[in-house]
């Protein structure tokens, strides 16, 4: 076992690795180089790559979990959703790839997993049955996750083509007989304004599911 090679440290260096290129450079062969070792001794901390991306994401939702666990005792469910979305689309954003690294991970602390059961008990108090609150909880991470990966991308190829997303280019591209469809261009917003309407317009639909 190479000396100082620490389960905590392939996974600091891998987020680094993340964030400098980007998912598809996370290798095993890349990690090794960074921490100045051969890919074997990885192996002693890590089977493989989907075990590591596990580890990553797991750092990544405890942070999540804390900002959930803070939530006041008396907050509702509809509030409790809103800081976990929040939480979770604030973390994804501080990572290259966030989303699509993070999202569908195993995650491997228990301790992070604890945090949703104050979550589901609120959902509950409020009039879900488990089934509906469980529903509520995939529903939200859904949306956040989804929001993020096209937030992402269309911010990371932008940077790469600046003329991608030119809505001079794209009416002319479309012509005069869509007009709905070019004006909808120049109302479409970004970041938090678009989405926080989005997960408003979810919670609403929610709470219909609940007559409230």
């Amino acid at each position: 076992m190479a000396k100082g090679i620490t389960r905590d440290r392939i996974v600091a260096a891998a987020l680094d690795l993340l964030d400098e290129k980007g998912i598809d450079a996370v290798t095993v062969r890349a990690l090794a180089a960074r921490l100045d070792v051969k890919a074997p001794a990885l192996y002693w901390h890590v089977r493989d790559k989907q075990e590591l991306l596990d580890e990553m994401s797991t750092v990544v939702h405890r942070r999540v979990a804390r900002a959930l666990a803070q939530s006041p005792s008396g907050t509702d469910w509809r509030a409790a959703s809103a800081t976990f979305a929040r939480a979770l689309r604030a973390e994804y954003l501080l990572h290259r790839d966030g989303a699509r690294t993070f999202s569908g991970a195993r995650i491997t602390d228990p301790e992070v997993l604890r945090t949703l059961e104050p979550w589901l008990a609120r959902l509950i108090a409020d009039g879900f049955d488990l089934a509906g609150a469980t529903d509520a909880v995939d529903l939200v991470t859904a949306f956040v996750v989804g929001f993020v990966i096209e937030e992402q991308e269309r911010r990371q190829s932008a940077e790469a083509d600046q003329t991608r997303y030119s809505l001079a280019e794209r009416d002319a591209w479309l012509g005069e007989d869509m007009p709905l469809v070019r004006e909808a261009g120049y109302v479409r917003d970004e970041g938090d304004r678009r989405f926080e309407r989005h997960l408003a317009l979810l919670l609403d639909g929610l709470a219909a599911q609940l007559g409230k």
